[in-house]
């Protein structure tokens, strides 16, 4: 099943059910007015929008044409949004570009922080940057949707909790994290709003790529119109979603509606070193940094710069038969 939440000019949004094919949409606000609505009541609403689903794929209900310009983030403000660390390879390279050693604690105990969540961005809208010294940087990851999570949850049993799987742009603004962590605080004003696919999707809808919570396709990241990450985000997944979601739920429960994310989706090369660019037949990066990370480990600086408004990213993934799955999350960095 295949949901989306079209920008009405509501805060929410308005809740629809799109085809598999990403063509069409018939609205579902007869079920529930809104993706959060309806994870409220998820029992009674998820076989409701399944049923509607089938009429859509059948093409026995009236529909309109889904335009991907036309849709909001699927939940276009959460009551939570936590983004964890599961691709430790990423961590890793941050850590060795400034000469610090990783904590084997990070193998076992993924990092995990809580992000804003009341004003998500659009999947097609610009993000704003005030000034280039703040070094604006995207990163493609995945995240899913959870229902009602209890408090010391499993991570066998915190699988059973995802409902809805998307992508994401978690924007980050890399000039500002440094002083943001020395208070050692965390972070805030280094974590501006963040952009989610068009269409979250159950995980039914990924087949033998959804294994042991963990989606076994390339995430697609472009860069200014040119192939920049390809890696897979089920390869070198130390930490599964249901690995996060159990963590966010050690001691508190996650209400419906929690955004769990996966963090900067990475892959190390065959040979067990850093990632090359796709340009050099790897499998590229999801984020800046981390290509300045390798060009700091092997020259000494960066080469590579942040982003500055007129640059744009695409981040997809399709699956097995070259089909988008989520629609593309598509934006262009604006003056703000």
């Amino acid at each position: 099943m295949k949901l989306a939440s079209l920008n009405d000019g509501t805060r929410d949004g308005q809740l629809v059910v799109v085809s598999k094919d990403l063509t069409r949409y018939c609205a579902a606000t007869h079920i529930a007015p809104t993706l959060q609505a309806a994870l409220d009541e998820w029992d009674h609403c998820e076989p409701l929008l399944k049923a509607l689903y089938t009429d859509v794929e059948h093409q026995v209900v009236p529909c309109e044409r889904f335009h991907e310009r036309e849709a909001h983030s699927p939940l276009p403000r959460a009551y939570q949004w936590a983004d964890g660390s599961a691709y430790v390879n990423h961590v890793e390279l941050v850590r060795r570009a400034r000469g610090a050693e990783l904590p084997d604690s990070f193998w076992h105990d993924p990092l995990m922080y809580q992000g804003g969540s009341d004003s998500f961005l659009p999947p097609r809208a610009p993000i704003p940057l005030k000034d280039t010294a703040w070094g604006c940087d995207m990163e493609g990851e995945i995240a899913c949707i959870t229902d009602d999570v209890p408090m010391g949850v499993s991570a066998a049993d915190a699988a059973d909790h995802i409902k809805l799987l998307m992508l994401v742009n978690d924007v980050s603004l890399r000039g500002l994290i440094p002083g943001e962590l020395a208070k050692g605080f965390g972070f805030f004003q280094s974590k501006p709003a963040s952009a989610f696919s068009p269409v979250a999707v159950t995980p039914d809808e990924l087949g033998e790529a959804w294994q042991d919570a963990r989606i076994h396709l390339p995430l697609m990241v472009d860069y200014n119109g040119e192939a920049f990450g390809r890696a897979d985000a089920g390869v070198d997944a130390t930490f599964s979603l249901a690995d996060l979601v159990a963590h966010a739920a050690k001691t508190r429960q996650l209400c419906a509606g929690t955004i769990i994310g996966s963090g900067t989706v990475s892959n190390k090369d065959a040979d067990g070193s850093a990632g090359k660019p796709v340009a050099e037949g790897g499998k590229g990066y999801s984020c800046i940094a981390e290509i300045r990370m390798i060009e700091t480990i092997a020259n000494g600086e960066p080469s590579t710069r942040f982003m500055a408004p007129g640059d744009s990213v695409r981040i997809e993934m399709r699956d097995k038969d070259n089909h988008s799955i989520f629609g593309a999350i598509e934006q262009e960095v604006v003056q703000g």
